[in-house]
């Protein structure tokens, strides 16, 4: 059986910044009612697994404000307005960790939340990483962490890394014998 798709009738924006913009649309829904859905709009995000070369993984702490506590998490950021996933990945990597590689990968994508954002997440791997200089915004504060790919896989188990994009991005690069 083939679901019934959605008619758009108008679509707005209700409010705009650098990294996403949420929208409202008045759609026909299945049942054939008009109806509103609201969402986020981005374009996009990228998530890095850094791997050392001593095998570990290179994560960062921050405190992530909404969740009001620390967070450890791979490095990821929203792409921005004339930048591409993979300039996204290079940027975040150096930014936060102080590290660029020799070699990036795209490894697989995802979306966040489907209900309520069009978001789609790439997974990059990084290899044979080579030490910069770390430059966070003023609003980010990261310590980095070095972990085996064991240890980053109990961690999601007790709960102690909670961010779904990092252990989304966990489950593809697991999934693809990569880590």
């Amino acid at each position: 059986m083939a679901l019934n798709i959605w008619k758009t009738l108008s679509r707005s924006v209700q409010f705009k910044n650098p990294w996403w913009s949420y929208g409202r649309d008045t759609v026909v829904l299945p049942s054939g009612k008009e109806g509103e859905y609201h969402y986020v709009h981005s374009l996009g995000s990228a998530c890095v697994i850094p791997i050392a070369g001593d095998g570990t993984i290179l994560l960062v702490n921050q405190f992530r404000y909404l969740g009001g506590r620390e967070s450890l998490e791979f490095p990821c950021g929203a792409v921005k307005e004339g930048d591409t996933h993979e300039q996204t990945a290079w940027h975040e990597l150096a930014e936060e960790t102080g590290y660029t590689a020799v070699s990036l990968a795209c490894i697989g994508e995802f979306n966040p939340y489907n209900g309520v954002t069009d978001e789609l997440c790439r997974v990059y791997v990084a290899r044979d990483l080579r030490s910069v200089c770390a430059s966070p915004d003023e609003t980010e504060q990261f310590e980095l962490v070095h972990m085996l790919p064991g240890e980053i896989s109990g961690k999601i188990r007790e709960g102690e890394i909670w961010d779904g994009m990092s252990i989304a991005a966990w489950c593809i690069a697991r999934e693809k014998g990569l880590v």
